[in-house]
């Protein structure tokens, strides 16, 4: 069969979108993605983790093609298990950036994801992981951090919330890097330039998928430059007042099966 004429592509954010809050994706959700593929479209995880914590959760959905990893900074090929295209952040800038944002705000807790297929996540004294099932290694000290080349720095903060913290961080950065909220203790450091979109756009271009074909789902603020970039944006019910601001769409919660909602009505069965 033909690809839907509306949308021959469909990426799909992982925290808080697609998947539901122990880490798995419902059969309903299942279901509607394989309606996709049915009619001839391509499914494309775009998500802020790194490829290394996506590997394992594409080989559960039976996924073989693309992904975008790190907020965008890499586009990972699952059938080679291979990185096709990767940014790195610079550590000297990493550094310099986390020491513009303590000066304003007094010690932050930090971590990084490593560069590469391979590459660890390493948390610092004090960092507290937002998703426990998730792998890290804990370093002694902050110069740690920086000992193998990455792609991004995860921020926290003992008192201010994501929001402040994000707001704050983006104002004295400046070009630095770029600035993005992915999920509850989530502020991140990443390339500047580098977004969702900019990941996307790659992919989809390998694919030979323009924009206008592409429908997009997410619940966070770092949803937001691909949402910009996609034909169609649909936020789940539990997503950031900002991106449901610029939502096309708003679908139920991701523990409601919100993306296959959407999915059923674009894809009917048959």
């Amino acid at each position: 069969m033909a690809a839907s004429p509306a949308y021959a592509l469909i990426a799909t954010d992982l925290d808080g979108t697609l998947l539901r809050g122990d880490d798995t994706v419902s059969d309903r959700s299942l279901a509607a993605l394989g309606r996709v593929a049915r009619a001839g479209g391509r499914h494309l995880v775009v998500t802020g983790r790194p490829a290394p914590r996506v590997r394992p959760l594409l080989a559960r959905l039976g996924c073989t093609g693309l992904a975008v990893c790190g907020q965008g900074a890499q586009v990972y090929d699952a059938a080679a298990g291979r990185l096709l295209w990767s940014v790195r952040l610079d550590r000297a800038l990493a550094e310099t950036a986390l020491g513009k944002i303590e000066a304003e705000v007094g010690q932050v807790y930090a971590a990084v994801d490593q560069d590469g297929v391979d590459g660890l996540t390493l948390i610092e004294p004090g960092y507290r992981m937002p998703h426990p099932t998730l792998p890290a290694v804990r370093v002694g000290r902050r110069d740690d951090l920086w000992s193998e080349p990455i792609s991004k720095v995860l921020l926290r903060h003992a008192a201010l919330s994501d929001d402040e913290l994000a707001d704050i961080a983006r104002a004295v950065v400046g070009s630095l890097a770029t600035v993005t909220m992915s999920g509850p203790g989530t502020v991140e450091l990443q390339p500047c330039g580098v977004t969702k979109a900019t990941g996307l756009a790659l992919a989809a271009e390998r694919l030979g998928i323009e924009a206008p074909q592409a429908l997009a789902f997410g619940d966070m603020p770092n949803d937001i430059p691909m949402f910009d970039w996609a034909g169609h944006g649909v936020a789940m019910a539990n997503a950031h007042p900002e991106l449901k601001a610029v939502a096309d769409e708003i679908t139920l919660s991701n523990e409601d099966d919100g993306i296959a909602v959407v999915l059923e009505r674009l894809f009917p069965a048959g």
